[in-house]
């Protein structure tokens, strides 16, 4: 099942951005060389960042030990969820850090065109789902469950949302479940795009400093849950099967993610050091949410937030080091 969630942008430290769209045409794009030309001599590697806060501290971290401790230049590249691995694929960026679950390109790339492969574990465990507000629940135990939300439809109604209540998703960029579940399950609601990872905080926040209740798309890990307390509505209960349905007729919870790295498949045989680091790389959802909590919340940059852990965690990151 593919995931998608609304994520914070910021800024990026990128030689270049990558501009792409979500559909692929006819032509095998497999073979296009990388935009970065490398200066003889020096060691690159190209790292994919997508847009959710998550997925820029790993970067962040990766990227500060490739500079610092094994003498690469990093370049940054930032793009939507499957045009990811579709750079991947070309050899346009190296790595992916944070992936939720394509099982189609897993299928097409590294299945069938062995293009990509598999780098591990990230050591993070996803899961997407719908919230609200702790002290919303507290006075209302029984919206933690699907089937009375229509119930509550009328307080979660807004100007967006056209006489029904409103499940607040984020960016519409990304892959969701929610207009279907909404109608699978005969809900009175209408899904509403904040537009971004930012928005969506920001109107969490928002609604969260009035005590107004909300019902939103939201996913752990997120430092968010630190600031603004919430429980999770029960969906119908997740299985493979209903997974497997056309996305238009999904009326069952999103899964539980094990969040995974793929490389370039040249990449991971060729690229040294930086690729035996990047399998190696492995941290808790702890460690990820202090370096996303200093980006989004204390609005440090990705490259000041990481500094800071790694000053913290030599433990960690030690490990990741290739053995000389």
């Amino acid at each position: 099942m593919n995931r998608s969630r609304t994520r914070l942008i910021t800024a990026l430290s990128s030689a270049a951005a990558l501009l792409a769209t979500a559909g692929c045409g006819a032509a095998d794009m497999t073979k296009q060389a990388s935009p970065f030309a490398a200066p003889a001599g020096v060691k690159t590697v190209t790292l994919s960042v997508q847009s959710w806060v998550g997925a820029q501290a790993n970067v962040a971290v990766a990227e500060q030990l490739l500079k610092e401790k094994l003498g690469y230049r990093v370049d940054l590249v930032q793009t939507d969820e499957v045009p990811a691995w579709d750079a991947l694929s070309q050899g346009r960026v190296d790595a992916i850090l944070e992936d939720w679950g394509h099982p189609d390109q897993e299928k097409l790339y590294i299945d069938e065109k062995k293009t990509i492969v598999r780098g591990g574990d990230l050591g993070v465990t996803g899961h997407i789902g719908w919230y609200v507000p702790k002290y919303w629940a507290d006075k209302n135990p029984d919206v933690t469950d699907w089937k009375n939300l229509n119930k509550y439809a009328d307080e979660l109604k807004t100007a967006e949302s056209g006489g029904k209540g409103q499940l607040m998703d984020g960016s519409p960029s990304y892959v969701t479940n929610d207009v279907a579940l909404v109608k699978n399950l005969d809900l009175d609601y209408k899904v509403v795009f904040a537009g971004s990872e930012a928005a969506q905080i920001t109107q969490i926040q928002q609604f969260a400093k009035e005590k107004k209740p909300f019902l939103s798309y939201w996913y752990q890990p997120q430092w968010l849950f630190n600031e603004v307390p919430m429980v999770q509505v029960k969906l119908p209960e997740y299985t493979d099967e209903c997974a497997a349905k056309d996305p238009k007729d999904i009326d069952c919870a999103y899964p539980t993610t094990p969040l995974q790295k793929f490389l370039n498949a040249d990449f991971a045989q060729r690229g040294g050091d930086a690729s035996a680091f990047l399998k190696k790389f492995h941290w808790s959802e702890k460690d990820q949410n202090e370096v996303s909590e200093m980006i989004a919340s204390q609005k440090l940059t990705p490259q000041e937030a990481a500094k800071r852990w790694i000053e913290r965690h030599p433990d960690v990151w030690k490990k990741w080091l290739p053995k000389n």
